[in-house]
């Protein structure tokens, strides 16, 4: 049995009577296993007037596109929907309460991508938290920060985090255990603590991917199913923010890695695309490895610029096979790309 996202199934709310047992509509369904899989959902803050604001929910819904639009968040959502709104042709501002965005990811990344998104036209305001919103008789809002600072904008858009999507489904009556932000706590095997109740994807808060939730249910079909019991394999998840510009992710940022492992060899390139050389565009593409200096494995590859999606993609590939600064090298490069660089660093950083 399946409780789906958004715990809609045919228009009725589902609810978990019993270890085996999901009644929809006065419907009850009985099933050897149970899998929850409803995701997760935007949390509002608590502010003054934030029934003004919108999340990543009601943006593709807008009757109309805004002139102004203030995109508050530092993470994925807030800097995709940013460069949506400025691919629009909105005057968009981007506001963060911390000092760097994108946090949990390499810190290098995070300060690189501000510089870029502000050279394409984004107004970004670290350290802005806002305090309340206010909408005034023409229909414009004024959005206030706790330093005093007003901006005046006809849209906001809060994309501060997510919650688990856990509530009113009777895990909890069924003897599920649920963390305090309302995540199913579920071991390995992406089981509960009642042996019939499963979760994968957001609902369980581990890695908050699409691909993720995919693969955990393919592991713990073939631990239901095949007999063959599948742990989940969360290390080396590769990772993209599709903003302007990319930016995508594999392995450990340099900070994590320095934890993991203490000495570490970092090789990186800041460079303007060959294809831009003859434009007046200035945009940069940063590229940087990782390496465990003890073992001489990369175990990070980040970078910054067009189709990094999709060229950390074929390197994560390496990473997760655990190849070494060596075998990185000796891989003959594809010229004239981005991509090549990766396979071309040879100066250590400083």
């Amino acid at each position: 049995m399946l409780v789906k996202a958004g715990v809609q199934i045919h228009r009725a709310r589902a609810h978990i009577a019993d270890p085996h047992t999901v009644e929809v509509g006065g419907r009850k369904i009985t099933a050897k296993h149970i899998l929850v899989a409803t995701g997760s959902w935007p949390v509002l803050p608590a502010l003054p007037g934030i029934e003004h604001a919108i999340t990543s929910n009601e943006a593709f819904a807008l009757e109309r596109l805004p002139k102004r639009a203030i995109t508050v968040g530092g993470g994925y959502i807030a800097l995709e929907f940013a460069s949506i709104f400025r691919g629009l042709g909105v005057k968009t501002t981007l506001t963060y309460r911390g000092k760097r965005l994108l946090r949990g990811f390499d810190a290098e990344l995070g300060t690189r991508m501000a510089e870029e998104m502000a050279a394409k036209g984004l107004d970004i305001c670290l350290g802005c938290e806002p305090a309340a919103i206010r909408k005034r008789k023409d229909g414009a809002l004024e959005i206030e920060f706790t330093d005093g600072t007003i901006r005046e904008t006809d849209l906001v858009l809060f994309a501060t985090g997510r919650r688990p999507n856990s509530a009113q489904l009777g895990l909890e009556s069924a003897g599920v255990k649920l963390a305090a932000d309302g995540a199913v706590i579920v071991d390995k095997y992406s089981s509960t603590n009642i042996n019939s109740i499963h979760a994968v994807g957001d609902v369980t808060n581990r890695i908050n991917l699409t691909p993720v939730a995919t693969a955990e249910a393919m592991w713990l079909a073939r631990t239901l199913f095949r007999n063959e019991p599948t742990p989940v394999d969360h290390e080396n998840v590769a990772t993209a923010v599709f903003a302007n510009p990319n930016l995508a992710t594999v392995g450990l940022s340099e900070e994590k890695a320095r934890e993991r492992y203490g000495a570490v060899d970092i090789y990186k390139a800041s460079f303007r695309g060959l294809k831009l050389t003859m434009t007046d565009k200035k945009e940069r593409t940063f590229m940087k490895l990782v390496v465990d200096q003890a073992s001489q494995r990369v175990v990070g590859a980040h970078m910054i610029g067009a189709d990094a999606g999709e060229i950390i993609q074929g390197v994560a590939i390496a990473v997760k096979l655990g190849a070494t600064k060596a075998q990185f090298d000796a891989t003959i490069g594809i010229h004239p790309t981005a991509a090549e660089e990766f396979v071309t660093l040879r100066e250590k950083s400083a």
